[in-house]
C-alpha cells in the first residue's frame, strides 16, 4: 500500500512537469539534458503528454459522463442509430487536426537533429567488442576506450568485490572521450564487428554503429560536466561492460587536453622502438592482459569449458609463436581482432605474457617493434582492400 501511494505521487509530480522524480533505481520521466537538442526533445515530450492528458480527459470523462446520466435505471432507453455522418466527420477531423499539430514541431526537430552542418570539428566513433575507439578527424588524436580497471575488476567471477564500493560501477572508462563546450561537434559512426549503439542520455540521443556504413550525429553540450552513457545495441557478450563518458570542458582545458595527448602520442610511437627486456614485457603484458583478455579467459588463464579455451597449456600459445601473433592481430571465432585495438607495445606485451604466465614456460619475447611493422602491413592491406571496393 505504502509503494503504490508512493507510486502515485511520483506520478503526480512527474505530470506536472516537473523535474524527473527518481524512485529507487528509475526515473519516470525524461531528463532534460544538457544540451539544446535534448531540451528541445524534453519539451516536445512534455507537449504530446499534455495533449494526450487532455484527449485522454475529454474521451473518458465524455464517455463515464454518458454511462452515469444516461444509465437504464434513469429511465433512459438505447438510441437505436448505426452512423451519423456529421459526428464522423467531426471525429475524423478534429483527430487529424492534433495529429498535425503534433507533426510539425516534431518534424522540425528531427531536421534539426539531422543538419550537422556548420559543424566546428569531427569525431569518428567506432564501436568495437568491447569498447569504443575515438579518432578526432581535425588533430589526429586517436584512442580506444574501455571498461575502467575497477569495475573490470568487480565483475570478474569469484572477485568476491562488492559493486557498490566500486564508483561509478560499469559507467566508467580508461580513456574518456573529451570535447569542448559551446562547440558543434560532428560524430560519424561505425562497426568495426557488429552492431552497436553510442549513447549518452544527457546528449537527448543515441546512433547505431553499423560495419561497412557511416551514420552521423552533432551535440553542443553547452554546460562543463562528465556525463555518462553505455551501449544500447546487444552486441554479444561483453555488451553490458562498454560504457561511454564524455568529459566537456572550457576551451582553454580543453587545448591543454589536446597538446597532452599529442605528447602522450609521441611517448607511445617510443615505446614501439625501444627494446624492452622480457620483464618489462610481463610486467605490461598482465595489465594488458586483465583489461582486455581476463573477462573470457579468466584471471587465472583456465578459460572457460565448452565456449573460451584455455591459456594454460594451450597448443597455440606455446607452439609457433607466429600462429599466436596472427590469430590475436586478426582475430578467430568469438575473439575479436585486437591488431587495430592494442599498441605495438600492449601487443608484444601480452604475448609475451601469456607464452610465459598460467604455467607455460615457453621463454620467448616478442619486441614491438615486429608487431609494428605487421601492423603497418595490416593497414596497408585494409586500405587496398578499400580501393578495390
Amino acid at each position: 500500500m505504502k509503494q503504490t501511494k508512493q507510486l502515485l505521487v511520483y506520478l503526480t509530480l512527474m505530470l506536472s512537469g516537473l523535474k524527473s522524480v527518481e524512485a529507487s533505481d528509475y526515473t519516470l520521466n525524461l531528463m532534460k539534458g544538457v544540451t539544446k537538442t535534448s531540451n528541445d526533445i524534453y519539451d516536445l515530450h512534455m507537449l504530446i503528454l499534455w495533449i494526450c492528458v487532455i484527449i485522454g480527459i475529454a474521451v473518458f470523462g465524455t464517455m463515464f459522463y454518458s454511462i452515469y446520466y444516461h444509465r437504464k435505471s434513469r429511465g433512459h432507453k438505447a438510441e437505436q442509430f448505426h452512423e451519423n455522418t456529421t459526428v464522423e466527420i467531426i471525429w475524423t477531423i478534429i483527430p487529424t487536426i492534433i495529429l498535425i499539430a503534433m507533426a510539425i514541431p516534431a518534424t522540425k526537430l528531427m531536421i534539426e537533429m539531422d543538419d550537422v552542418s556548420e559543424s566546428e570539428m569531427s569525431i569518428k566513433v567506432t564501436g568495437w567488442q568491447w569498447k569504443w575507439e575515438y579518432e578526432y578527424m581535425d588533430n589526429g588524436i586517436h584512442f580506444f576506450s574501455s571498461l575502467d580497471a575497477k569495475s573490470n575488476e568487480a565483475r570478474q567471477l569469484g572477485s568476491d568485490i562488492d559493486p557498490k564500493t566500486v564508483p561509478h560501477y560499469l559507467l566508467n572508462v580508461d580513456k574518456p572521450l573529451v570535447i569542448p563546450v559551446n562547440t558543434k561537434i560532428r560524430f560519424l559512426f561505425t562497426a568495426a564487428d557488429v552492431l552497436h549503439s553510442w549513447w549518452v542520455p544527457d546528449l537527448g540521443w543515441k546512433t547505431d554503429t553499423i560495419p561497412g556504413f557511416i551514420n552521423e550525429s552533432w551535440t553542443l553540450v553547452q554546460k562543463a560536466g562528465t556525463y555518462r552513457g553505455q551501449c544500447a545495441e546487444l552486441c554479444g557478450k561483453d555488451h553490458g561492460f562498454m560504457p561511454i563518458v564524455v568529459i566537456a570542458m572550457e576551451k582553454p582545458e580543453y587545448d591543454l587536453w589536446v597538446k597532452g595527448q599529442q605528447a602522450l602520442a609521441k611517448v607511445e610511437a617510443a615505446k614501439s622502438e625501444k627494446e624492452w627486456s622480457q620483464a618489462e614485457l610481463m610486467a605490461q603484458g598482465k595489465e594488458v592482459y586483465t583489461n582486455n583478455c581476463a573477462s573470457c579467459h579468466m584471471e587465472d588463464g583456465s578459460g572457460m569449458a565448452g565456449t573460451f579455451p584455455a591459456i594454460t597449456n594451450s597448443a597455440i600459445v606455446i607452439g609457433d609463436i607466429e600462429s599466436e601473433i596472427n590469430m590475436v592481430m586478426n582475430g578467430q571465432g568469438m575473439m575479436p581482432a585486437f591488431g587495430a585495438m592494442l599498441s605495438a607495445a600492449d601487443f608484444a606485451a601480452v604475448i609475451t605474457y601469456t607464452r610465459n604466465s598460467f604455467g607455460n614456460a615457453v621463454g620467448d619475447l616478442v619486441q614491438p617493434s615486429k608487431i609494428k611493422s605487421l601492423q603497418a602491413a595490416l593497414v596497408s592491406t585494409d586500405n587496398d582492400d578499400e580501393d578495390d571496393d
